[in-house]
């Protein structure tokens, strides 16, 4: 849990209203009530504070059943790919880095197999073509294999040429870049460069085994949608991936190993105030609490920037709206599909994550929020319903 002085003493004080923040609360807990997942955890901040968090629920932790508390770390999934693109960002303001720099400027092994023309660009906005390249979230931790699969990867189709969601290969090089530059391990690079400086000492990717019984163990639960639930909205199914997320692959972030290598695409582990407040940091100009300058406003500008023009996201038809790293609201309808509630402005910005994990932050309200749980939801319908009502009622929640 974040220290106390990043507490508002009450909701009114940073502007939130009371009311609203209950029923935001009322809906989270709702289905830890029902039965349908086993644990969840949010937060919801405004003028570089948190007006309230709370958790629900019970999850394993540490081998033993127990009470999950706002102290229960959670694995954030996706959600990671904005820290890890915060920390690229860095180095692009320093001027060591260009998001036109080809990969194999600092990691050569990267070009084999006709791969020398992705940039980090293409990485940052899942156009580098690499979408389903294979690997296992704990080789991150090991360097000999990571570097193996850097340099077995092949292109699907010419490197941006079109956008498709990448769910982790992406992020593996921009983490090596980054060591390359900094001399630094990435996850210390995280923890030095912006946890430690935000204040937020449990903004972790990756986690010592120290504190690996404060982690609440994934489950999976519910049965799928049937296809009749998918034809009455005329949407398609899901394509969840053809061996890149199945359920084997989720329950793997059980295990110590995969806690430990902290996969830059989806091995984040914190808490949702901690998640909720280095969105704060980024509404806040790039300040932190103490007002010390982590990221220059015009970084933050670019950053935010959307880069994927008119390409489309094939598996949902609409806009991709991918900026360096994370994803724009966009003014188009479409948000809550992109991770947002109906609420938030076009200018919100976020990444959402595996399994119903949700954070954003929107310049519009000042408000920045995030929802884990450790409860992922075979049925993507439901999980999607619950999304958008929780980020519709947070983003509703100013005064």
């Amino acid at each position: 849990m974040p220290a106390p002085h990043f507490f508002a003493d009450s909701l009114e004080e940073i502007g939130l209203n009371p009311d609203k923040v209950q029923a935001l609360f009322d809906r989270a807990e709702r289905e830890i009530k029902e039965g349908l997942l086993p644990a969840c955890q949010l937060a919801i901040a405004r003028n570089g504070k948190i007006g309230a968090m709370r958790t629900y629920g019970h999850a394993i932790q540490g081998g033993q059943d127990r009470a999950a508390t706002n102290d229960t770390f959670f694995i954030i999934m996706s959600c990671t790919k904005a820290i890890t693109s915060a920390a690229a960002w860095l180095l692009i303001q320093e001027g060591k880095l260009s998001p036109e720099d080809r990969v194999v400027k600092f990691v050569p092994e990267f070009g084999e197999h006709g791969k020398e023309e992705v940039t980090v660009n293409h990485l940052l906005t899942h156009t580098s073509a690499i979408p389903n390249a294979p690997g296992w979230q704990k080789e991150f931790g090991d360097k000999r294999r990571r570097l193996e699969r850097l340099a077995q990867w092949r292109l699907d189709h010419p490197a941006g040429a079109q956008f498709r969601y990448h769910i982790a290969a992406n992020f593996w090089p921009i983490a090596e870049i980054i060591e390359r530059i900094s001399g630094l391990d990435y996850r210390e690079f995280v923890r030095t460069r912006i946890a430690e400086p935000l204040g937020l000492p449990d903004l972790r990717v990756g986690i010592p085994p120290a504190l690996n019984e404060r982690v609440a163990d994934v489950v999976w639960v519910g049965e799928p949608a049937k296809p009749e639930e998918y034809q009455k909205l005329g949407v398609t199914p899901p394509r969840i991936s053809m061996g890149a997320i199945n359920e084997a692959a989720i329950v793997e972030f059980n295990d110590l190993e995969t806690r430990q290598a902290g996969s830059p695409a989806g091995g984040g582990i914190t808490t949702a105030g901690d998640l909720a407040l280095f969105y704060q940091a980024l509404l806040n100009q790039g300040r932190a609490y103490d007002g010390k300058q982590i990221w220059q406003p015009e970084m933050l500008r670019e950053a935010c920037r959307i880069r994927t023009g008119s390409m489309k996201d094939p598996d949902r038809g609409m806009l991709a709206n991918r900026a360096l790293g994370i994803v724009i609201a966009g003014d188009d309808g479409r948000a809550n599909l992109r991770g947002f509630g109906r609420t938030n402005s076009p200018q919100a910005f976020g990444h959402p994550g595996f399994g119903g994990q949700c954070a954003w932050a929107d310049p519009a309200s000042g408000i920045s929020f995030a929802y884990l749980t450790n409860g992922f939801d075979r049925n993507d319908l439901r999980e999607g319903r619950r999304s958008v009502a929780l980020c519709s009622l947070a983003g509703a929640c100013a005064t």
